[in-house]
């Protein structure tokens, strides 16, 4: 019912940047807090940036001060801008939304993931 799409992968040097996007589309009612998680290889899928429907923003402390999550409301896209990436940032990105959609029941929906490679 509800899908999640995520863009902005790919391979970066080390202390570059890059722009992750997801934008949600189907049969929404309202979006609830939206955010990205990562998973590197070998390693257990981690919260990176959560942002609510107010704007209220949780980071890792890993990402404090490098990554921005930021959202658009009227696209139901969430952003998450990362700069001074690091070789430790290498993972797969998911994106995450809690979605109140038709059935008037609030879901978590999950994007199909993003590769990021920091390259040292």
């Amino acid at each position: 019912q509800v899908q999640l799409v995520e863009s902005g992968g790919g391979l970066v040097q080390a202390g570059g940047s890059l722009r992750l996007s997801c934008a949600a589309s189907g049969r929404i009612i309202s979006m609830n807090a939206m955010g990205w998680y990562r998973q590197g290889t070998g390693k257990e899928r981690e919260l990176v940036a959560v942002i609510t429907n107010g704007g209220s923003t949780t980071y890792a402390d890993s990402v404090k001060g490098r990554f921005t999550i930021f959202r658009d409301n009227a696209r139901n896209t969430v952003y998450l801008q990362m700069n001074v990436l690091r070789s430790d940032d290498t993972a797969v990105y998911y994106c995450n939304a809690n979605v109140r959609d038709v059935s008037w029941i609030n879901r978590d929906y999950w994007g199909q993931g993003t590769q990021v490679t920091v390259s040292s």
